[in-house]
């Protein structure tokens, strides 16, 4: 076999076999990442026989997919021979065209409608031109949110870990004070038999949500009073208390429970079927965590015996279709408080890049999802080595070949409950950098994947749903991407330490920020302002040794020093600050100059960190690191409904602008 003909096959698969890092130089990937990069994809590349065999596979398509996606208003082609066509739009209205050069004439509909020939049939995506938009939920005025981590909430009785209810507490009080809507921490479907893992983006199922934010009054004044979450004893308790309740359900509470199952459907019956199965095996033995290492006859969801599991344990499996159903009717909750609250955008949820592959949703859209690849980013300036995050992503030919069904279901549970989404990774939209298993973060690939058509799907779901999109799109950016987001009105994200000239030079002032995105001052990745300021970050980093050496260190501390002058002669510049820059060890007034600095940003919204509101200095989450920093821990002083209430606090949120106050 040439490595030209596997090169041949990676282009003609979507694989690029080269990659250009952030200094502009070009790497050829190594054939064996190739090859198994490749094999997740269906398409072996062992011997020259694969090589042919896969090639003709992936470049022919085999006639109508499943989904094609066209835009509204415009021609869109087809790979079916001219001729009559119907269209049954999904109001039922029938509707007579002809296919003439390839091309299906444009279609006046938005949403999901059967295309019929005379020999095949698919469904025809017809998609507006953009997504619902900040200036469609909010026509007056530049609306700003909060962003806050779900489990850093407090309340009486949560039991030491935040929950819908104290979300509640908080957008009810955060509705005052002008937000037009609140940020939250991804809260998809952790393993409820293994409460050790609790990672919000590293979810068994992005499909379902974590039943540990349920409603639910678990006291324990020392868990609450403490300033960590103690995810495993505080995950246990409440695990214990839904069981309690699920045990002493009313008729009427079986009735609805009944009701909600029939509504979520498979979806739900195989995430709960999945958690009552990785509970008696994982308890059983421990090597059996991964459901790849089940015995073969669980792993696949549609199997005869995880049928006969599924009916010989039915009170479990009800069990976890009851959690789900208190988890939906909190986020609900939540939702209506924010809307109630004068929030008219209310909840933007986050939606992690991936999931465990050894979770719920990899076991039951196998066919749809890159089992044996790891997503993650090519060595960079931050992180040297590349990263690798253990997630497993969606299979581009899977996706293709199963009409996008994992992609839209997973879209439509994460606008279920809220006016917005955040897509984490958005380049995972383009492309994204995999791994294979046990090869290093730097040892991938970019693996590409149909952005036109999935850009399309979110504006039909952002419409039908009336929820704005938010695309992080920090990193190594696709030529074009941003361009592309701003296009179909999904906000970029514009981050006050990033936006600089060059990308190492001067800051720039946030009025040349792009008008189409969201403005901030951090993300759960970054420092908060005070803690940049003070080197609190630095100091995490070389606590943990994360400096490649001393001269590294040295290097780190000199840059910051000078960034600090940096930043503040930007704020000067902008109006936000006067006088000389305050020590390291004095940051309140560089909190206030930033958020008065990114409030002056011409984008379409503003989002304020909590942290970043409070003044504190340790952020959420540390990248590089899974043990020594108290990642995804930490929790606010006070109870939600009073946190916005210090003079301090207030002020701050009052220079965002007027909001919707």
């Amino acid at each position: 076999m040439t490595d030209a003909s596997l090169r041949a096959l990676a282009t003609a698969a979507g694989v690029a076999p080269r990659w250009q890092d952030v200094y502009k130089n070009w790497h050829d990937v190594a054939p064996d990442t190739l090859r198994a990069v490749l094999a997740a994809l269906g398409l072996p590349a062992r011997t020259d026989a694969d090589v042919a065999a896969s090639l003709h596979l992936a470049r022919d398509p085999h006639g109508l997919p499943p989904l094609v996606t066209a835009a509204l208003h415009t021609p869109t082609h087809l790979p079916v021979a001219d001729g009559p066509v119907q269209i049954i739009l999904d109001d039922g209205t029938v509707q007579d065209h002809c296919v003439v050069d390839g091309l299906l004439p444009g279609i006046d509909r938005i949403g999901y409608h059967r295309l019929q020939t005379a020999t095949d049939e698919t469904t025809l995506a017809v998609a507006p031109a953009r997504c619902w938009s900040v200036a469609d939920a909010h026509p007056l005025g530049r609306p700003w949110a909060l962003a806050v981590q779900l489990y850093a909430l407090r309340r009486a009785g949560d039991g030491g870990l935040g929950d819908f209810a104290g979300l509640t507490d908080f957008v009810r009080a955060a509705g005052p004070h002008g937000a037009a809507g609140v940020a939250i921490s991804p809260v998809h479907a952790q393993f409820s038999a293994d409460p050790d893992r609790f990672s919000p983006y590293s979810p068994s199922s992005r499909l379902m949500l974590n039943v540990l934010h349920a409603t639910l009054d678990v006291p324990d004044a020392e868990r609450e009073a403490a300033e960590l979450v103690d995810w495993p004893t505080a995950s246990r308790a409440r695990l214990a208390a839904l069981k309690h309740r699920f045990d002493a359900t009313s008729p009427d509470e079986h009735a609805r429970l009944a009701q909600f199952r029939a509504e979520r459907g498979d979806v739900l019956e195989t995430h709960a079927v999945f958690e009552a199965l990785h509970a008696r095996l994982f308890a059983a033995d421990p090597a059996m965590w991964h459901w790849r290492t089940w015995p073969a006859q669980y792993r696949r969801p549609g199997s005869v015996a995880v049928g006969l599991f599924a009916q010989e344990n039915a009170p479990e499996v009800a069990l976890h279709a009851y959690m789900q159903m208190l988890a939906d009717d909190g986020l609900a909750d939540a939702q209506a408080a924010a809307r109630a609250a004068g929030m008219p955008i209310g909840l933007i949820a986050d939606l992690a890049v991936g999931a465990d592959s050894g979770g719920s949703q990899c076991w039951s859209r196998q066919d749809e999802t890159l089992l044996g690849l790891s997503v993650g980013a090519p060595p960079d300036l931050l992180s040297p080595r590349g990263q690798s995050w253990g997630l497993a992503a969606f299979s581009p030919r899977g996706l293709i070949q199963n009409g996008y069904g994992a992609f839209l279901e997973m879209l439509r549970c994460a606008m279920r409950h809220a006016g917005g989404v955040r897509i984490d990774h958005a380049m995972g939209l383009a492309r994204l950098w995999v791994v294979p298993d046990g090869a290093s973060a730097a040892d991938g690939a970019y693996m590409h994947f149909p952005l036109v058509d999935m850009l399309r799907l979110v504006a039909i779901e952002s419409h039908q749903r009336r929820a704005i999109v938010l695309g992080e799109d920090l990193g190594t950016i696709p030529e074009g991407f941003s361009e592309a987001l701003n296009g179909h009105s999904i906000l970029g994200m514009r981050v006050l330490w990033f936006e600089r000239e060059g990308g190492f030079g001067a800051y720039t002032q946030p009025r040349t920020w792009t008008a189409g995105a969201a403005a901030m001052t951090g993300t759960h990745d970054l420092p908060t302002v005070a803690g940049w300021w003070a080197g609190r970050d630095l100091e995490w980093r070389h606590k943990l040794g994360l400096f490649m050496d001393a001269t590294h260190d040295a290097n780190e501390n000199s840059a910051r020093h000078a960034d600090r002058t940096g930043l503040w002669d930007a704020m000067r510049a902008s109006g936000s600050a006067q006088g000389e820059p305050p020590p390291p060890n004095a940051p309140g007034s560089v909190v206030d100059a930033a958020i008065r600095h990114v409030a002056t940003a011409h984008s379409a919204l503003l989002i304020l960190p909590i942290e970043d509101a409070l003044g504190l200095l340790d952020q959420p989450n540390l990248p590089g690191t899974t043990a020594g920093h108290p990642n995804w821990c930490r929790r606010h002083d006070g109870p939600a409904s009073a946190l916005l209430d210090p003079p301090a606090v207030a002020a701050r949120l009052a220079s965002m602008g007027p909001g919707t106050a």
